[in-house]
């Protein structure tokens, strides 16, 4: 449905359907933010699910004929 006829139709409403329709915009507007709002992590969050081993730096043993 197109702006312009739900504008329309707006218009025939009596002005307390009007304030109805309003409230439930307001309510369908909140509702929305409320699925949109995203979760932020928390610093730390993953503390002890990273590992590098210990000889992560060190040289591979498959280039050795290169270096």
């Amino acid at each position: 449905m197109e702006q312009i006829q739900l504008y329309t139709k707006l218009n025939y409403l009596p002005i307390d359907l009007k304030s109805e329709v309003n409230d439930f915009i307001v309510f369908l507007l909140s509702k929305r933010k409320k699925e949109i709002k995203k979760k932020t992590p928390k610093f730390g969050c993953a503390k002890g699910q990273i590992y590098l081993s210990p000889d992560f730096d060190e040289p591979l043993d498959d280039f050795k004929d290169y270096m």
